[in-house]
């Protein structure tokens, strides 16, 4: 239902196409707004087409839209929540136990693949669950419902999720339970009265309140459990010019704020941004029923009004969203035929769409449908619902000046107003034919940039002057930039190296008369030289993607999502150029940012994904209680995971201030508090606060009071450890850590303190007390037993002992692995002694994981697994973090936010076509360890969609011939082949056609059984596997069809066909007819004869081939085409022409001063083609050097001028046709000698004569309309001896002696010249010319007009 006519028109993308008739609309909307700048359907983005400052108005709801490879209907709108997937949702229902329970969901269109889920799984077919899809309905089944089956349940389709619950009620309490598609209740007070009509048309019958919906208001309205709205917008009709109104009820009792509701015509175009006269918007909120009211208003309605609408409203956690169509009906009369329907772009009114060759076009001329319109009128129809009497448009543009041009067509609802301006001119005038051009320019041209374009018109006068014009002005011939040429009546304007300034309206101007066009500069493709990278930042960091194009400069666009961030969120964004590279920075990332980033260019698109993570703390190390004595050091040290986080510490609460005992350190990670000297007072409780996070790091200080009591001497040596049974204590640390054992001892004297480490053998370190006596007996019992103890007695260095007299203090500095073991402390004197058993656990991170495994590669996704570390650091894997990279980029990014339980994962939103590589942390307690080895490279690759256009080329009696075109979608994995296969008509097993792949389109299927039907199909297969099928829709019958012979003569077959003597001739006719056709060749009647003619045919054309055309060729061909008593024919003349042969009988008639008369005879042999005319040479006696005279003369005689006296001549003379000149020449045979003159010249005497004549006019003057204020003249010629005397005259003024008039005359020619003429300077001229023979004049009027 949303996919109405809008949603077609609302589809564009980076590359267009434009065809010729586009480039046609364009240079005529140029004309008419001067410049054009289109922009997408849903407004607000970059323009797709612009020139100059003008803007196309997207007031008109007819939305221009362009084509785009690619689907984009599913792209989000900009700041819009995704529409939802689901055209009716499953409801909630109450069960009796033991019965089943239906859900039912319909989707928008079918093929979406929908799961159910119960409490986050997946639910699969069972004895329990029953799953079922027909078209675009899917059910849930739940048989013998029971108690454990109560709960809440969901569908995805999507990104769309619907939740519903299933509640179970005892078999004594069970409700009836409404089925998947009840209707709605109705109204009270209205009972069996269905719902009243969803739309109000004026004139019509219009409900009391206008709305378009009579659904019922109040608490007994039907409510939606899952939606927001209590009462949706029907679908509803309207008559051109009438009113409907819309309307949506949404429940506001649970909303603590008003909801947000938009309307949308189409899909994405908002109609917000359209409010104005024809539209207006509505809310109002009941406070008694607690129900706001959303209305929509159409007034003075429009036939491209008509399509799908959307209504979608949003609260802070909800979304609903609902269609409806609107279907304008026109209201045209008899006697009122709508002529601007004709110019309007077509459309379909009922949901449909608007389907060109190749792209969808901005609309054509339908002047078909007028025409069947006319048929209506028969039919009568309701007064109420026509639309009132509209103006005659036509009348309104006859008497309106060209600048309301515009505004009328807006008015009127005209969409193609060149189209009608075109008949107007035609209507007020009738176009007179060119007297100045042949051959105009085109209306348009196109060129790429950095190509070069020629513009060519052709004169009726060869020797005419022209200019051409760049938007109004004259180009001038400089460099190689413009070239002008100029052969016989062609003129031609060469633009070398064409940019975006060349882009413009060209002119060409001979004398009066201007032909125009227009160029469009077409740049290339843009294309991405480095792709941009994901990203993983925390809240707060900057962010900066950065792209590198092919060209500096290049337009290009950001987009979010499919969403293009423009130049009014800059407050956010920030676009940054640098030559070929394009930066979009984010100064702080927040949540809301993490998306897909893409950069579109004309040739390409680079994408990549942004992940903006909380900023999170992570604690490594907290702080620990501590017990020390007096006068002792107290060090409390913490590690978190930013360096640059910086803490205060606490005592009971209050801020603690460092001085010269007590001292704050910050290094790196670790934060530490030094407390010197402790005395009683420094025991409490001590915290660390990081800066800027909810955390606090607590820990108590002990003080240890040590008492001194009177013992005798001679005590013997104790160790004082809180180990009553001296069992040993397991102390753990951390690796890397400080370890320090303090250990109080007493004994007089003071005794010797022994620290040894127990080396032991065996998988794992004992965890109880050091054998001795009463241990004996399990000793055999254990796998490890002691065998070594090494004695500990530095004083200094990582590992040392400290003794004083009351404790002694073991410490290990940065603990590694091998200091883990039980460590024996014993203390001596001569009374005794007094030993204990510590043990100690060193834990750390574990090791890294070896390099995960891929598998089950996708179009977008594929299985990582991976085995768990060898040694987990001594403490149990809490869970695994992976992440991935692109294998040329540097930049890992995490896959996961919550640890990873198992060993496997299926890695999704991955782009086709790049190579990803993979990596995993192990983490336990301690913390995350180093990452493994990068997976083996690898490339998400899906198989290609399925073949287009699969048709039957040919059907014979056992074979059928099938064509196809490639899939529309190859993918990364590129396309290895086609595989064909058929089956019987009714039967469900295929069979192959061909064994494996064919790279061919087109495929000739052999020893099928005859009379058969058979279905074919044929797939795409890639790498990644076969692809979906494409599958004749109707079975094909296999037999031969009878069809009449027909011969399909090519055009350049129907003339005379010429071939110079030697070349080949090949001629190659295409024909008809089921079956094989008999082909006869013959000529003059004749069959052919001899080898050097042969004859080659083949299932759908023949061939008539010579190797060496000879002169005897020559003649008239037939091919005769038969089956049966049914033939077609065809004749073919063949022409072979060769050089022709000299002149003959070149002779010198006669000899007289500096020429000679030469004579000759045409050649016996022309070459079996026309004469083009004869090559006439001389040579000097003397050097024998030949010298062209005339070429292309066509006569047989001619006279050689211009000879040198005193020299002897030779001449000669060649013929030409076609095929070139003769080989031989025609050269006379005896010199031919120019004499020196031996007598004396005399002039002749002549009478003389009287040349006098009076003055006559032999160009008149003409009448002229000239523009005030620039200079004019008038011009005549007149004739008459001796020089006749010239006058001027100015409606009987003479102009002689005005200093404004300037007379010219020069060689007969009169010419007048008015400086700046004005309104008074209009009326009758004279001029006189007057000599002793009498008297002439000639007489024009000048009209002089101001310039409005």
């Amino acid at each position: 239902m949303g996919e109405g006519p809008g949603a077609s028109q609302a589809q564009w993308g980076p590359t267009f196409s434009w065809r010729a008739l586009d480039l046609w609309n364009l240079s005529i909307f140029s004309r008419w707004l001067g410049r054009v700048q289109i922009r997408r359907a849903w407004g607000g983005g970059s323009p797709l087409y612009s020139r100059g400052t003008g803007a196309c108005s997207d007031s008109l709801w007819g939305a221009c839209a362009c084509s785009v490879p690619g689907d984009l209907s599913e792209m989000p709108e900009p700041g819009k929540k995704p529409v939802s997937a689901f055209s009716k949702k499953p409801r909630s229902v109450e069960v009796a136990a033991g019965s089943p329970a239906v859900f039912e969901a319909e989707t928008e269109r079918a093929g979406v693949k929908v799961r159910w889920q119960r409490a986050g799984s997946d639910i699969s077919p069972s004895d329990k669950y029953g799953l079922a899809v027909e078209g675009t309905r899917h059910t849930l089944t739940v048989r013998d419902v029971g108690p454990a089956d109560q709960g809440s349940y969901a569908v995805i389709a999507g990104s769309s999720k619907v939740k519903f619950d299933l509640k179970v009620l005892e078999a004594g309490k069970a409700e009836p339970v409404p089925g998947p598609a009840s209707a709605p209740t109705e109204a009270p007070g209205a009972p069996g009265e269905a719902l009243a009509s969803a739309t109000e048309v004026e004139g019509g019958s219009p409900s009391p309140e206008g709305s378009s919906s009579a659904a019922p208001d109040g608490p007994s309205a039907p409510d939606d459990p899952i939606g927001l709205f209590v009462m949706r917008p029907q679908d509803g009709e309207v008559t051109v010019g009438g009113s409907i109104t819309f309307s949506a009820r949404v429940a506001g009792a649970s909303l603590l704020k008003p909801p947000v509701v938009k309307w949308f015509k189409g899909k994405w175009v908002d109609l917000s941004s359209k409010v104005g006269q024809h539209l207006q918007l509505h809310d109002t909120y009941d406070r008694a029923s607690k129900v706001y009211l959303f209305e929509l208003h159409i007034t003075d309605a429009q036939t491209t009004f008509a399509g799908g609408y959307r209504c979608e409203v949003s609260t802070k956690d909800k979304f609903d969203s609902c269609n409806f169509n609107l279907i304008v009906h026109e209201a045209i009369g008899p006697g009122d035929l709508d002529l601007r329907s004709t110019f309007r772009r077509t459309s379909l009114a009922g949901g449909g769409r608007r389907i060109s060759d190749s792209h969808e076009d901005a609309g054509t001329l339908d002047f078909s449908s007028l025409l069947r319109k006319s048929s209506s009128f028969r039919t009568p129809r309701d007064p109420k619902l026509e639309a009132p009497v509209e103006e005659d448009v036509w009348e309104i543009l006859r008497h309106a000046p060209p600048s309301e041009y515009e505004r009328i067509a807006f008015q009127h609802g005209i969409t193609d107003l060149r189209g009608m301006l075109k008949r107007l001119k035609g209507i007020k005038r009738d176009e007179k034919k060119s007297t100045a051009f042949q051959k105009k320019l085109q209306p348009a041209y196109q060129v790429s940039k950095g190509h070069k374009i020629r513009l060519m018109v052709e004169l009726a006068d060869p020797d005419a002057e022209v200019k051409w014009l760049k938007n109004g002005q004259e180009i001038q011939m400089s460099g190689s930039k413009y070239i002008f040429e100029s052969i016989g009546t062609k003129r031609m304007l060469t633009i070398s190296q064409c940019s975006l300034a060349d882009d413009a309206a060209y002119q060409c101007v001979v004398g009066g008369e201007k032909c125009s066009t227009e160029l469009f500069v077409k740049e290339p493709p843009v294309l991405i030289t480095r792709p941009l990278e994901d990203q993983l930042v925390m809240v707060g960091q900057r962010v900066e993607f950065e792209c590198e194009v092919s060209e500096e400069g290049a337009q290009v666009k950001w987009l979010k999502d499919g969403v293009e961030l423009t130049r009014e969120e800059t407050f956010k964004y920030r676009f940054k150029k640098d030559g070929q590279k394009h930066h979009l920075i984010i100064n702080e990332a927040t949540l809301e940012d993490a998306g897909h980033y893409a950069l579109h260019t004309s040739g390409g698109q680079a994408l990549a994904e942004l992940i903006v993570q909380e900023k999170k703390l992570e604690v490594y190390q907290s702080i620990a209680d501590l017990t020390v004595g007096a006068k002792d050091q107290a060090v409390f040290k913490c590690e978190v995971s930013d360096e640059n986080v910086r803490g205060v510490w606490l005592k009971n609460g209050k801020e603690l201030v460092p001085d010269s005992r007590i001292k704050v350190s910050h290094i790196g990670r670790v934060h530490k508090l030094t407390i010197d000297d402790v005395t009683p007072a420094d025991e409490a409780d001590y915290s660390f606060v990081p800066e800027g996070f909810a955390c606090n790091l607590s820990a108590k200080l002990h003080f240890m009071e040590v008492k001194i009591d009177f013992v005798p001497r001679q005590e013997p040596p104790k160790i004082h450890l809180d180990c009553p049974g001296r069992k040993p204590d397991t102390i753990v640390v951390v690796a890397g850590n400080k370890l320090r054992l303090d250990v109080p001892i007493s004994g007089d004297p003071a005794p010797t303190v022994i620290w040894q480490k127990t080396i032991t053998k065996g998988n794992k370190i004992p965890a109880g007390p050091a054998p001795d006596a009463d241990a004996a007996g399990d000793s055999g019992a254990s796998d490890e037993w002691v065998f070594d103890r090494k004695l500990l007695c530095e004083t200094e260095g990582r590992v040392r002992v400290e003794t004083t007299k009351d404790r002694s203090i073991f410490t290990v500095e940065g603990a590694e692995k091998e200091d883990e073991g039980v460590y024996v402390v014993t203390v001596k004197n001569p009374v005794g002694e007094d030993q204990v058993n510590l043990t100690v656990k060193v834990i750390d991170v574990p090791d890294a994981p070896a390099a995960p495994k891929i598998s089950n590669v996708g179009e977008d996704s594929c299985t990582v697994q991976w085995e768990p570390p060898a040694y987990d650091g001594g403490q149990p894997v809490l869970g695994y973090i992976l992440e991935r990279k692109k294998k040329k980029s540097y930049r890992w990014m995490r896959l996961n936010f919550d640890l990873l339980r198992e060993l496997s994962l299926e890695a999704r939103r991955m782009i086709e076509g790049v190579v990803y590589e993979m990596r995993v942390y192990a983490v336990n307690a301690v913390g995350m360890s180093r990452p493994s080895p990068a997976s083996q490279p690898f490339m998400p690759i899906g198989p290609p969609s399925e073949p287009t256009h699969l048709a039957v080329e040919d059907v014979s009696d056992t074979t059928v011939s099938l064509k196809w075109r490639p899939p529309e979608r190859v993918g990364a994995g590129g396309l290895d082949g086609y595989s064909l296969e058929y089956c019987r008509e009714g039967c469900s097993e295929w069979v192959d056609a061909l064994q494996g792949l064919t790279e061919r389109t087109t495929m000739l299927v052999k020893d099928l059984p005859t009379g058969a039907r058979l279905l074919f199909r044929v797939r795409a297969h890639n790498v990644a596997g076969p692809g979906a099928p494409v599958t004749t829709k109707e079975p094909v019958t296999v037999q031969e069809i009878l069809q009449r012979p027909r011969l399909q003569l090519p055009r350049h077959l129907r003339q005379t066909i010429q071939r110079k003597v030697g070349e080949p001739v090949n001629l190659l006719i295409p024909f008809q007819g089921k079956p094989r056709p008999q082909v006869t060749w013959t000529k003059e009647g004749q069959p052919l004869a001899g080898e050097e003619v042969s004859i080659r045919n083949s299932p759908t054309d023949t061939i008539l081939f010579i190797r060496a055309a000879r002169r005897a060729h020559s003649g008239t061909y037939q091919v005769t085409l038969r089956i049966e008593n049914m033939e077609d024919k065809a004749e073919l003349v063949l022409q072979v022409i060769d050089k022709p042969s000299p002149p003959q009988d070149i002779r010198v008639i006669e000899t007289w001063g500096f020429n000679v008369a030469l004579e000759w005879k045409p050649p016996q042999d022309d070459g079996n083609t026309e004469l083009w005319g004869y090559t006439v040479q001389k040579a000097d006696k003397r050097t024998m050097e030949w010298f062209t005279v005339l070429e292309h003369y066509r006569r047989t005689h001619c006279v050689v001028s211009e000879l040198v006296i005193g020299n002897g001549y030779y001449f000669r003379v060649f013929s030409h046709n076609t095929v070139g000149p003769s080989d031989r020449a025609s050269t006379t045979k005896e010199p031919v000698f120019i004499p020196r003159p031996a007598i004396k010249y005399e002039p002749p005497s002549y009478k003389a004569l009287d040349f006098s004549e009076a003055p006559s006019f032999t160009r008149p003057l003409v009448n002229r309309s000239v523009i005030a204020g620039y200079n004019t003249t008038l011009c005549c010629a007149v004739r008459g001896s001796p020089k006749p005397q010239i006058s001027w005259f100015k409606n009987g003024l003479d102009l002689g002696k005005d200093a404004r008039f300037r007379m010219f005359s020069k060689q007969g020619v009169l010419t007048l010249e008015i400086r700046k003429p004005c309104p008074f300077d209009g009326g009758v001229y004279v001029c006189r010319a007057t000599n002793l023979q009498g008297e002439a004049q000639c007489e024009c009027r000048l009209e002089v007009r101001v310039p409005q």
